[in-house]
């Protein structure tokens, strides 16, 4: 629960309008509804993906994450499934009802381990082989996380 909640957290607090895909949906539903017949029309749905495409996915590797105990819990994600829940449009106003599914797995992957932030440190490097080493067997865990946020907005606001 405490995961879910600082999934939440950090899509509603993302407030970067070219990075987070909370702000990119909230545009692209404004610039793209039907105003005149209150929908949300279907040939226009890719706006929706490429919104999510080309924003920054949530993820705890914020300045604050370094403290805050995520950076090391979750970090990265591995997985992000995002669904449009419901799209309530009526009198210039819509509501969204959005679903944030998160996955990561416990441990770390090439990627990670290359990045100077956790090749520096001995702890890290050990643990990379320790993952890997088949004489162990250790497999890192999946972390799964969810939040549903709402997405209001209107016609006319700026």
């Amino acid at each position: 629960m405490s995961l879910d909640r600082a999934l939440k957290e950090q899509i509603i607090r993302d407030t970067s309008s070219e990075n987070s895909s909370r702000l990119l949906l909230k545009k692209a539903f404004k610039d793209n509804i039907n105003w005149e017949n209150n929908t949300y029309p279907a040939e226009m749905k890719d706006e929706l993906r490429k919104a999510i495409a080309f924003g920054k996915l949530p993820k705890f590797d914020r300045f604050r994450d370094n403290f805050n105990g995520m950076g090391i819990t979750v970090h990265d994600t591995w997985a992000t499934h995002i669904t449009i829940k419901s799209l309530n449009i009526d009198n210039d106003r819509y509501r969204a009802v959005v679903h944030y599914q998160v996955q990561d797995h416990f441990g770390l992957d090439s990627d990670d381990i290359l990045k100077t932030k956790f090749n520096q440190f001995h702890f890290f490097r050990i643990w990379f082989v320790l993952q890997r080493y088949n004489q162990f067997g250790f497999k890192p865990f999946m972390t799964n996380m969810e939040a549903t946020v709402e997405i209001t907005g209107g016609r006319y606001e700026i």
